[in-house]
C-alpha cells in the first residue's frame, strides 16, 4: 500500500504511559496512539478511514528534561472552578529537543465508497500546505509539534532499546464511534528500537495485545 512519510519535531515531548498519570514520566519515543493523534490533527475523517502507523524512526539524540509544572487537579463540571484553589505543582519528566519520522499508510473502513488514492492526495496536500485542524502536539497540548514531508535526508540515531510493552493504543480503531460514552480499549505492543527505528505491527497482528474494556 502507498505510505505518507511525514517529519514531526518540537521543543519538547512527554508520552506518558497508563501508570503515570501524577507524576509525569515519558517513554522514551512516542506511542503508536500519539502518532495517530499527531496525524489526525493534519488530516482526519473517522467514519472514512484510520491511520496505521508502520515505522517511527528517532531523528535526534534521546534527551530528557525535568521540571515542575502548574497544573489543575480538578475537573470542569457544571460549575467554573477556582485555579487558585484547585492548582498544584506535578513533576514532568520530558523529552527535549526531539525529531521524528513517521511511516504511516490510510486505511479505509469498510463503508467508504470512493478512491483510497483521493485519501491521500488530500491528505499530502495538507502536509505540503502546513495545513491542520488543530496545532499537532508532542504528548501534551502545550508541546507543539511542527511538521513537514520527509525529504529523507536525515537518519535516524544509531541505538538500540528494548522499551518493553507500550501502549499502543487506548481505542479499539475498528471503532470509529467515539464520544464520551464510548470506553476505552487499551492495547500493547513490545516496543524495540533497532538503530533508531521501530517497526510498528498492524493493529490487527497477534503482536498486538488487546485487553478488555476499561472505565
Amino acid at each position: 500500500m502507498e505510505q505518507i512519510v511525514i517529519e514531526f519535531w518540537g521543543d519538547f515531548a512527554c508520552f506518558s504511559p497508563p501508570y503515570s498519570k501524577v507524576e509525569r514520566l515519558t517513554y522514551p519515543f512516542p506511542t503508536p496512539s500519539a502518532v495517530r493523534g499527531m496525524l489526525s490533527a493534519i488530516y482526519s475523517k473517522p467514519v472514512e478511514f484510520y491511520w496505521q502507523v508502520n515505522k517511527i524512526e528517532v531523528l535526534n539524540p534521546i534527551r530528557y528534561i525535568s521540571f515542575k509544572r502548574n497544573e489543575v487537579k480538578a475537573k470542569v463540571q457544571q460549575k467554573p472552578i477556582s485555579t487558585d484553589e484547585e492548582r498544584t505543582q506535578r513533576q514532568t519528566t520530558a523529552l527535549q529537543d526531539v525529531r521524528y519520522r513517521i511511516t504511516a499508510t490510510i486505511c479505509p473502513r469498510p463503508g467508504f465508497k470512493g478512491s483510497p488514492q483521493q485519501l491521500y492526495e488530500q491528505a499530502l496536500r495538507r502536509i505540503r500546505n502546513g495545513k491542520c485542524f488543530m496545532q499537532p502536539s508532542l504528548g501534551l497540548r502545550e508541546f507543539a509539534a511542527y511538521f513537514e514531508e520527509s525529504d529523507g535526508i536525515r537518519q535516524p540515531i544509531p541505538y538500540d532499546l528494548d522499551a518493553g510493552y507500550m501502549v499502543y493504543d487506548i481505542f479499539d480503531l475498528h471503532d470509529y464511534s467515539v464520544s464520551k460514552k464510548v470506553k476505552t480499549k487499551l492495547s500493547l505492543y513490545h516496543a524495540v528500537m533497532k538503530q533508531g527505528v521501530i517497526e510498528v505491527p498492524d493493529y490487527d497482528s497477534d503482536e498486538v495485545y488487546k485487553g478488555g474494556v476499561t472505565c
